[in-house]
């Protein structure tokens, strides 16, 4: 097993560890993610489910208001605004204390959630590359930010996706962006390898298979590969048969050194770190 490195990020005042791996539990307040399970609407849905996935372990919990699913077409900004604002308002009131991360790649977005509704970090899947204005905001607004790797956009980021040498290309992006945040004084960064996002099936796999070469870059790395293609399309089956696969890959990812693992199945994937730390603690 490869060794991880050891980190904490600053999450408006809370310290979150992560020396242990920890959950993140999705929650999509859309009518078109790609895992119809994870779909919220009204407030007392939402608040339950964010409600179950901390009492199943989760740290954080992310909330999204645009599908991103391959060949995606996103809603505007104010109907973005509006999903994440009724359902970051409903969280709010009932978990007040609870770490919350908003998925989006609009800067306006980010903001709005962050100044608003106290919401801890952003999650961006375009890793800055459709706002140019994120970078400048998140380094302002002093959250944590998850750079994802990502080719395209999701209307278009399935068609045809090649790379040279994958490994190659995913590090020197990664290096590039990071020094961009850091000149702006962003100071914590989570690197997302982005599975699914302008990759192939071979690549996502060849992506896991090398992923600690990332640990180069010593900091903390989510990986999102619940329910996705990459398990379901290669077993033949759907994203809601796909739970076993993702938990396999999951316990490949910690092996390799995620510390953050972005789930639908918040209790499986808390589960897979439980064992995995029994793995690693020091023989009697």
């Amino acid at each position: 097993m490869e060794k991880k490195l050891q980190y904490s990020i600053n999450c408006n005042g809370k310290l979150l560890d992560l020396s242990v791996p920890r959950v993140m539990g999705i929650i999509n307040v859309t009518p078109d993610s790609f895992y119809a399970g994870s779909r919220r609407q009204t407030d007392a849905d939402i608040v339950e489910q964010a409600k179950q996935m901390l009492l199943d372990g989760a740290s954080i919990i992310d909330v999204g208001g645009c599908s991103t699913r391959p060949g995606a077409s996103c809603p505007d900004e104010e109907e973005e605004k509006r999903r994440l604002a009724h359902a970051f308002d409903a969280i709010r009131k009932a978990l007040p204390d609870a770490i919350l991360s908003v998925d989006t790649f609009r800067s306006s977005v980010a903001r709005m959630c962050v100044e608003d509704y106290r919401v801890d970090m952003v999650n961006d899947i375009s890793g800055g590359s459709m706002d140019v204005g994120m970078f400048d905001t998140v380094a302002r607004l002093g959250v944590p930010y998850i750079l994802m790797h990502s080719k395209g956009t999701p209307a278009d980021m399935q068609t045809a996706p090649h790379y040279d040498d994958l490994m190659l290309e995913v590090l020197l992006y990664f290096a590039d962006r990071v020094q961009k945040l850091r000149d702006r004084g962003q100071k914590d960064i989570i690197i997302d390898p982005g599975f699914g996002f302008g990759k192939t099936l071979d690549h996502n796999y060849q992506l896991l298979g090398q992923m600690q070469q990332l640990q180069a870059l010593e900091l903390p790395i989510l990986v999102g590969c619940s329910r996705k293609s990459m398990i379901y399309r290669l077993l033949d089956t759907t994203p809601e048969e796909a739970l076993n696969g993702t938990t396999v890959v999951n316990t490949i990812a910690l092996t390799k050194g995620a510390s953050i693992l972005r789930v639908h199945d918040v209790r499986a994937a808390k589960e897979c770190v439980e064992i995995y730390c029994q793995m690693q603690s020091p023989s009697p």
